[in-house]
Order: structure tokens, then C-alpha cells, then sequence
């Protein structure tokens, strides 16, 4: 397979700029921000050019494409600055685990929903626990009868994401923010 001679590689990431452009017109923007209209992209390039800048597709799904006059490597700094800081100040909710027994004591119920409604308060899933041990295991609607508790007093902060189920000698519920 032959290839052109002196031709740059495609840019694999990012817009496409001077004679990687597709289209042959395209809608020209200087690089004050004027709208200089719509050119055939050969005549947009040779006037980039003359400015000492690049010929870069900023919008490629207009009709016409919309290209600007810049400096593509600045342009691309400039995008992959954006994107890093839109990565860094994102949130990834995590799932926080509370365990339970099926015959727990107000107090120790109370500070566990304490710490529901703080994993809840920072944007967390919650996924509940309740294990089973010895006879405990054959008074399952103790667990239901909790967990339907759990639901009533998270009602207003969060929602149930995956309801009551059990797992072998555990029953696990997940709620998340609203």
C-alpha cells in the first residue's frame, strides 16, 4: 500500500485541524473571535497560514463545520488542563458497609443511622448488613421488620436502591442518595 510522501500522521486524539479537516467548507473564525463567514477550507488554511497559526475544527457536527484560527498544540494544552481539573474536583461515590444483628439495642441502632445519615450526607451509597447467627437465622421477618426501619428513617435523605434480600445467613440492602 503506498503512502503520500511528507504527509504528518493523522491526529488519533483530539480536533482535527489544517489538512485533516474533511469538509470542504467550513465556517471561519479569526483568532480576535470574528466571524469572517463561510470559505472553502484551502482558502481558510493559506489565510491561517499568513497569520502564523493553525486552522483547527472546533465544531465539527455544525453544518457547516466551524473552524478557528489557533495554535493547535496550545489549544490541546489548554483542553487536556480542562479536562484534568474536571477529573480532579469529581466525586466517585463509594459504597460504605454498616453491619447489624438482627436483636440490636436502640442505642447502638441510633448510632449506626448516625453514621448512615452522615455516608449518605457526603454522597455515598449505603449498604446494610444484617447477619444472621445460630437460631437467629429461622426469625428472618426480625431482619425484614429492621431493615423496613432502616428504610423509614432514611425516607426523606435517600432512596432504596437494591431492596431486602437475603444471602445466605446475611440480608443486605442498599440505599443511596437521593
Amino acid at each position: 500500500m503506498a503512502r503520500r510522501p511528507n504527509a504528518p500522521p493523522m491526529p488519533m486524539n483530539g480536533p482535527r485541524f489544517n489538512e485533516f479537516i474533511q469538509s470542504p467548507k467550513v465556517r471561519v473564525i479569526d483568532q480576535d473571535g470574528e466571524n469572517l463567514g463561510v470559505m472553502y477550507t484551502r482558502e481558510a488554511m493559506e489565510q491561517a497560514r499568513e497569520v502564523g497559526l493553525d486552522l483547527v475544527e472546533v465544531s465539527p457536527n455544525a453544518d457547516p463545520p466551524v473552524a478557528k484560527f489557533l495554535d493547535v498544540g496550545k489549544f490541546k494544552y489548554e483542553a487536556q488542563k480542562k479536562a484534568n481539573v474536571a477529573r480532579k474536583s469529581q466525586k466517585t461515590q463509594e459504597i460504605k458497609e454498616i453491619k447489624m444483628r438482627p436483636n440490636i439495642d436502640d442505642h447502638d441502632y441510633d448510632t449506626k443511622m448516625k453514621a448512615i445519615h452522615k455516608f449518605i450526607g457526603e454522597g455515598d451509597k449505603v449498604k446494610v448488613t444484617l447477619r444472621f447467627r445460630g437460631r437467629e437465622l429461622s426469625h428472618g421477618q426480625l431482619g425484614m421488620v429492621l431493615l423496613k426501619r432502616v428504610q423509614e428513617d432514611t425516607a426523606e435523605i435517600a432512596k432504596i436502591e437494591s431492596y431486602p434480600r437475603m444471602e445466605g445467613r446475611q440480608m443486605l440492602m442498599v440505599i443511596s442518595p437521593k
